[in-house]
């Protein structure tokens, strides 16, 4: 790799943003990563699920910082009819985000079957809206679905809704499996996924001993690194950036209970990615000839903005290979969220 690259700015198709004093905190932070363009996850708490909710959740992101430029959601549920829709095509909402029932954070009225939901595909493939999935069917040790499979066993349901809506788009975010990786490549020019930058550095056994590199989907084997970094180089479009940066406060990480699910990245969105190839060019889990310009660049800007129909970026940023230290956290509007990989080294940026 070298140690200077230029390129458009990033798009980053899956983020989470909260809302009230933790948007506060982390909004100002999206160009940091240098992100322009960012992919708003629908599940607060009540969701988003009208077209109302969505532009007046918006214009509270746009005024924290509004040269970020915001792709709107809903999230699916039953109220999501063909009508809204197409009221939602109409306002520019860019798609409709599916969360199974009870597998992440403020999921509970997620989705149980697909089944019920085909008059809404269909609307959506009609209008063009995307289907964005959480891929993970809902834990059952009964059937012996855990964290570790479960992604693995939904993908059978990610077939099928493509095979019957074959012109609808659909995202497969934040794949975590060899399984999934195959899967994607598998269907047709209207399936695509997005890979994080913590999945692409992590396995199970980081993630098993530390509450800040605890996400969901969990982080998976070497193995499945390998074939995350390996979809990376050789995506030609078939995956992009989605960082499911997801900040908690620390509380909800380390006080009494169960930790929240949720990694906060989205501070280092780009530099996190390169720093991630480095150290798979160390492992000898890709080479460093398939790291090129072309590929850097379209993973981090191109390829996803011309899935989603999104204008090209019109400023660049700077990476620069350096001694650049990630900060223990941020601390802002009464709220402390720490950095993914706290303390570490990692690539500087500029806006050029």
């Amino acid at each position: 790799m070298k140690d200077t690259y230029t390129f458009p700015a990033a798009a980053d198709f899956h983020v989470h943003l909260r809302d009230g004093d933790m948007s506060r905190a982390v909004v100002p932070t999206i160009r940091d990563g240098g992100v322009d363009t960012v992919y708003v996850m629908p599940n607060l708490i009540p969701p988003v699920t009208t077209v109302a909710q969505a532009l007046a959740y918006k214009e509270r992101l746009q005024a924290i910082d509004n040269s970020v430029n915001y792709l709107m959601t809903l999230f699916l549920d039953e109220s999501i009819t063909p009508e809204v829709v197409r009221e939602a095509k109409k306002a520019g909402i860019a798609g409709i985000k599916s969360y199974p029932k009870g597998t992440t954070t403020n999921s509970s009225g997620g989705v149980v079957s697909y089944e019920p939901y085909d008059a809404t595909f269909a609307a959506m493939e009609e209008v063009g809206l995307v289907l964005n999935i959480h891929g993970e069917v809902p834990n059952n040790t009964q059937k012996d679905v855990s964290v570790m499979n479960a992604e693995s066993k939904f993908l059978p349901t990610l077939l099928e809704v493509h095979a019957k809506f074959p012109k609808l788009r659909i995202v497969l975010e934040h794949v975590t499996t060899a399984d999934a990786c195959d899967a994607v490549r598998s269907c047709g020019p209207t399936v695509a996924g997005t890979i994080t930058a913590h999945h692409l550095s992590l396995v199970i056994d980081q993630a098993v001993g530390d509450v800040f590199c605890y996400c969901k989907p969990v982080a998976k084997s070497p193995e499945d690194r390998r074939a995350l970094l390996n979809a990376l180089v050789t995506s030609n479009g078939k995956f992009f950036l989605g960082t499911d940066s997801a900040p908690h406060d620390i509380s909800a990480k380390k006080g009494k209970g169960s930790a929240a699910a949720g990694v906060f990245t989205q501070p280092h969105a780009s530099q996190y990615i390169l720093t991630a190839l480095e150290e798979g060019i160390a492992r000898e889990d890709i080479k460093d000839e398939q790291v090129t310009e072309e590929v850097l660049r379209g993973f981090l800007s191109e390829w996803g903005r011309k899935f989603y129909g999104v204008e090209p970026a019109t400023q660049k940023i700077v990476l620069t290979k350096g001694d650049k230290v990630i900060p223990e956290s941020v601390k802002d509007a009464g709220v402390e969220v720490v950095h993914y990989r706290a303390g570490t080294k990692t690539w500087d940026l500029k806006w050029q």
